[in-house]
Formats: structure tokens, sequence, C-alpha cells
């Protein structure tokens, strides 16, 4: 009863990450008149707030000494929050400015970017499905440059940023809430000392906007830490198959609300790129669920052999455990 209760809880704390992060475009444009620059800075600075005070109610804080004795794994934090700083800084000057669903075509497409990237990066080899899956993926880029006039630079740029971002936090192997600590940590600085100039120059709307506006970029932090902390309670509940599946749901309540919210246009050309991405992504799906199954069998299989085997009796001239006891 206690495990079934247990993925229960992490199916509905990654339903509640992903579903959160679907439904975050949303929230943006409540900060208007906030530059995206700006929201992305409150983002930052008050996140660290956040999940300070959670390490501080957790009392986790023993993984920062060790962490500063370590350079390189520095070094691949830095990058890690580079990257994820173009990521959200770009995504909410998106969704501000009109292209929700380019931006959720990035989240669509960021697991065929994940895999080519292991190939040309990591060595990593395809099975023949996943080879079909990337050059489906390909023709979709190709099929909705045509239709956008240009190459969707939006969702290449955010899947590609979110995919370095993965592979930073695949070598660091660090938790989520103190990846993400040391990530607003390295960052702070730089958005602090943006809000500060703005705030000198007299451009900040956090100072101009009222009580209200201040509180709205105040809770971009929150906004922040509550999906990283529900999806860390779901990744160690559930399999990593159903978290792979749930993944799926951010960019879904995405695409829905740039079309039925926000009213963006979907021609024609649109929809077919966005259904050859859907088609790579099932692809995907259904190799990963057909090499788990294959998987689990050979296990069991292997398990059955090995109690089948006879074992070997002991030597006449050594006491059994038993005779020794």
């Amino acid at each position: 009863m206690k495990g079934i209760n247990e993925q229960r809880a992490g199916l509905l704390s990654g339903i509640g990450a992903y579903g959160l992060w679907g439904l975050v475009p949303l929230f943006w444009p409540l900060l208007k008149p906030a530059g995206a620059i700006e929201i992305l800075a409150h983002r930052m600075a008050w996140s660290l707030g956040f999940v300070a005070v959670a390490l501080l109610v957790l009392r986790r804080w023993s993984w920062i000494g060790e962490l500063i004795r370590q350079p390189k794994k520095l070094g691949l934090i830095s990058v890690a929050a580079a990257t994820i700083t173009v990521n959200w800084g770009l995504y909410i000057w998106s969704v501000n400015n009109g292209h929700v669903v380019e931006a959720s075509l990035g989240y669509f497409i960021n697991p065929l970017v994940t895999i080519a990237m292991g190939v040309l990066l990591l060595g990593e080899r395809l099975r023949p499905v996943q080879w079909v899956a990337v050059g489906t993926g390909l023709a979709a880029v190709l099929v909705l440059a045509i239709g956008y006039g240009r190459p969707p630079w939006i969702s290449l740029t955010l899947a590609f940023s979110f995919a370095t971002y993965g592979l930073m936090k695949k070598k660091v192997n660090m938790g989520g809430l103190e990846s993400l600590t040391a990530e607003t940590a390295v960052m702070f600085v730089p958005a602090l000392g943006y809000l500060l100039w703005l705030g000198a120059r007299g451009e900040s709307t956090f100072t101009s906007g009222g009580t209200g506006h201040a509180a709205l970029l105040a809770s971009a932090g929150l906004v922040t830490a509550v999906p990283l902390i529900l999806f860390g309670a779901a990744a160690i509940r559930v399999p990593l198959s159903t978290l792979g599946l749930l993944q799926y749901l951010a960019p879904v309540f995405q695409f829905v609300l740039g079309i039925l919210y926000f009213h963006e246009a979907m021609p024609p050309e649109r929809w077919a790129g966005f259904a050859l991405v859907w088609l790579a992504l099932t692809l995907l799906t259904w190799d990963a669920f057909r090499t788990a199954r294959r998987t689990r069998i050979q296990v069991r299989e292997a398990r059955r052999a090995a109690q089948r085997a006879p074992h070997p009796n002991p030597p006449a001239d050594e006491p059994t455990p038993s005779a020794q006891l």
C-alpha cells in the first residue's frame, strides 16, 4: 500500500510540475510593462531567495563546501546557468511578443535535439527507429522554415539551449534543488546588478509599477521554484518512462494556449510541420516502450535461468556454513 501511495504521489507531483510549466505562459504577460530582461533578472534573483529558504528548512547545506572545492564542476554549473538564462529569457520574450506556439515547438523538438547531441557529442549509437524519428524531425524543421518564411529560430534556440542545459546537468549530477541554487547563485550578481542599474536610470518597473506589480515580479521566483520542487518529488517516485511521457504535457498546454487563448495563426504548412514533429515523438515513445519491455523480459529470463542452474556442492574437505555454525 505504501508503494502504491508513493507512486500516486509521484504521479500527481509530476502532473503538477509539467502542468504548471505548461500554464506559465498565462503568467508572464501579467508582468508587463516590465521587459523580458527585467523579468528574467527578477526571476533569477528571487529564485535564489526561495530555494535558499527551502534549503534552510531542509538543512541541506553540506554540498556547498564540496562544490566549491571542485572547479570543473563549478565550470559546468556556470555553463548550465548561462544556457538556462538564454532559455528562460527567450521564452519570456516569446510569450510576451506573440510567439507562444513557436516556443511550444521548441520543447516538442527538444527530445530530438537531445538525441542528436548524444550521437554527436557522446558517441551514442541510435536504434533504427530513433534514426527515423530524428530524420522526421529534420523534415519538420524544413517544412516549418518554409511555412514561417525563415528558420524557426525561437524553437531551435529553445530546444538547443535546453538540451545543452540537460547535458550539463547530467555531467554535474546534482539534485534539482541544489543545482538550481548553484545556477541562480552564479547569475545572482549579474541579475542584481542589472536591476540596480535599471533603478538608477529610473527605468525599473519594480519601483514605479506599484505594490501589486512588485509582488508579481517577486513571485517569479516562486513560479520557478515550485514546479522544480514538484519535479524533484516525482523523479524519485515514478519510473523514468513515466516522466518521459509527462514531459509532453507542458508543450501541449502551451500549444493549446497559443491557439485558443492567444489566438496565434496556424496556417496549413505550420500544422504539417507540427504533425511531423508529433509523428517523430510518437516513434520515439513507441521505441522506448518496446525497448524497456524487451529489457524487462531479458532480465526476467536471466533470473529464471540463474534459479534453474544447479548450485555447485561445497568441497568435501571444507565444512558447510551450517556446519561452521
